[in-house]
């Protein structure tokens, strides 16, 4: 098995913790189902913000909705780049799996469809 990157990113319609919660979930939720992710096997989950998104920690998200109580979580905020997306969170998750890169299904929604076209 190796540790492989799985990447997502959505945006908030505005900056509330009720916001930021269902969007990362819904997020959390979607990259899971696609790549059949099983909570056992997450390494550690990376959440970025933008600068305006500070209302609440998106691994909240995963702690409340989808009790992931054991994985090691981390929020940060996005370096403030003025021609970047507004009110986007992104995710890293890091997962033990035998696919190949390739195999791995990364997701964007809302906003963060026009990140990665090519997906």
């Amino acid at each position: 098995m190796l540790v492989r990157g799985v990447r997502g990113a959505t945006t908030v319609k505005e900056n509330t913790k009720e916001e930021i919660v269902k969007e990362t979930s819904n997020l959390l939720k979607e990259i899971i189902s696609v790549n059949d992710i099983n909570s056992e096997d997450i390494a550690s989950i990376i959440f970025t913000t933008t600068i305006d998104v500070n209302t609440e920690f998106p691994a909240v998200a995963a702690r409340e909705i989808l009790s992931l109580n054991t994985v090691p979580l981390l929020n940060m905020h996005e370096i403030n780049n003025p021609n970047g997306l507004k009110l986007c969170i992104r995710i890293l998750i890091h997962w033990n799996t035998n696919l190949t890169q390739n195999d791995i299904k990364h997701v964007y929604l809302n906003k963060a469809t026009n990140f990665r076209t090519d997906l």
